[in-house]
């Protein structure tokens, strides 16, 4: 398949929006005292909303779609739903060698930090660490995105703003506990910043790697996997968290908003 050079920029710039939406958690972290837990919970939930109701609805029927028409309905039925389980299993390895008080999707708050229950050396180790697991983390999120983007422009744009909510909490998790480590806000919030380029840094590899070689079978195989890994992240960080963050309704009511706004974009391209 041949790319236009707009269609690769327009799909690699929607990719390092959403990464580097992890400064806006940062921003958040340094310019209050108190986090807003309700919005946080809302926009979480909204963001597993369009990542579960997009990956269901959308990119696993044309994954199947594409493998079918290339190797046969029976294969590619098969190859589709275990290319789905596998994008779950690569993103959960990735969590697993993660320790859990080092997850990037442990939810902080600011106050939290600001109590100066934690040392300052400990903080700073928490800080780093998180922002080394968000790097990883944000690799196959990035290839999700660049992927999408590169396929389906619509798509892309709305997996690029879920994932950046989605980066926000962990712009938090990054520099809040640097900064109240160092007092400096500089140095927490490009901590902060840089970690999210891990999501443009996984759209490039993926493109150099994988690009050459896209024909119906790969890219079935890799929009499977995407799918895969965005309902993973959904059920596993993004809800969860949103649940911590707030009310369990809130969590639920921003999920159902993500599904039925992603429903109406689709709606309006049709």
């Amino acid at each position: 398949m041949e790319y236009s050079f707009a269609s690769i920029v327009f799909a690699f710039t929607l990719t390092l929006i959403a990464g580097l939406s992890t400064g806006i958690g940062s921003a958040i972290a340094f310019f209050s005292n108190h986090t807003n837990t309700k919005f946080l919970s809302l926009a979480l939930g909204f963001s597993a909303g369009v990542m579960i109701y997009v990956s269901f609805v959308e990119i696993f029927f044309k994954a199947r779609e594409s493998l079918v028409g290339a190797i046969g309905l029976q294969a590619g039925s098969w190859v589709t739903v275990a290319s789905f389980f596998g994008g779950m299993a690569i993103i959960a390895f990735i969590d697993k060698l993660i320790p859990e008080y080092e997850n990037p999707h442990e939810v902080m708050l600011v106050e939290d930090a600001m109590s100066g229950r934690k040392k300052k050396g400990k903080l700073m180790r928490m800080g780093l660490l998180t922002a080394l697991a968000i790097a990883i983390h944000n690799f196959p999120e990035g290839l999700a995105t660049f992927t999408s983007a590169l396929t389906n422009p619509k798509l892309g744009v709305a997996i690029a703003v879920a994932l950046a909510i989605h980066n926000i909490p962990e712009g938090i998790a990054v520099s809040v506990p640097i900064y109240y480590a160092t007092n400096n806000r500089r140095k927490a919030f490009r901590l902060s910043f840089l970690s999210g380029l891990a999501e443009p840094v996984g759209a490039i590899v993926g493109y150099l790697l994988l690009m050459p070689f896209i024909n119906g079978v790969t890219f079935g195989i890799l929009f499977a996997a995407v799918a895969g890994i965005m309902v993973f992240i959904s059920f596993d960080e993004l809800l969860p968290a949103a649940r911590e963050y707030g009310e369990h309704h809130l969590s639920i009511y921003g999920l159902i908003a993500g599904m039925v706004v992603m429903a109406i974009s689709l709606l309006m391209f049709i």
